[in-house]
């Protein structure tokens, strides 16, 4: 999954980015409001985080005009704790969730997962499917053989996507811009070689080719 990160507080950021790639996110930061609704209109991230008080526009302007314009991209708010009309104003423009700082980093992250779960209507806690659990904070899956198999990163964004959008086609380079940041090299026949490397865990009929379309992850294997 990929994340937008809207910080103007550069000690935040170096703090929290690196604790969001650990728990298999792809990051990418911005540190203004202009070039922060740029990037969240481009439709290829799961969710941003948006600090309020930000330089160039505010963060409610930002969050207003991606939701004038129906960005629906979800938003968790940061705000500082005891500005509760900011909370409030949050919400009216169209904030899914808040946290005030300072806060615990394993706070926002759980969040985060609280969100995207219930965005994409699945239940909180495992994301499981037909035979397979993810655990998402051991970044491992578990087959209901017993077999448990420990995810590199890129292999655990790959999967929990998939999770988070079963039975739908999903093309190479829409893959990839969800499964990597800005910055790095988004070879989408790097894909091919994860796809395969998850096929040989989780057996080869789970994820299936469609000619001219991608793959579809088959939340159902009867």
């Amino acid at each position: 999954m990929r994340l937008l990160l809207i910080e103007d507080d550069i000690t935040l950021v170096q703090q929290l980015k690196p604790e969001l790639e650990r728990c298999g996110f792809a990051v990418d930061v911005s540190h203004d409001g202009v070039e922060a609704e740029y990037l969240g209109n481009e439709a290829i991230y799961d969710l941003a985080i948006l600090d309020l008080g930000l330089p160039k526009r505010s963060g409610i302007e930002v969050l207003r005009n991606w939701r004038k314009h129906d960005n629906h991209i979800p938003v968790i708010i940061l705000t500082a704790r005891d500005d509760w009309h900011e909370r409030v104003d949050g919400f009216q423009a169209g904030a899914d969730d808040y946290l005030g700082k300072p806060f615990h980093s394993e706070e926002l992250i759980a969040r985060i997962q609280a969100l995207l779960h219930r965005v994409h209507q699945q239940p909180a806690g495992l994301l499981k499917a037909d035979g397979l659990s993810l655990d998402e904070e051991a970044q491992s899956v578990r087959l209901d053989s017993g077999a448990t198999y420990t995810l590199t990163n890129t292999e655990f964004r790959l999967l929990r996507y998939f999770l988070l959008h079963p039975d739908k086609p999903l093309s190479k380079m829409q893959l990839s811009e969800h499964v990597y940041e800005l910055d790095a090299d988004k070879d989408s026949n790097v894909i091919e070689v994860y796809v395969r490397r998850l096929r040989e865990k989780l057996g080869k009929t789970r994820i299936e080719t469609r000619r001219g379309q991608g793959y579809v992850f088959r939340s159902r294997l009867t």
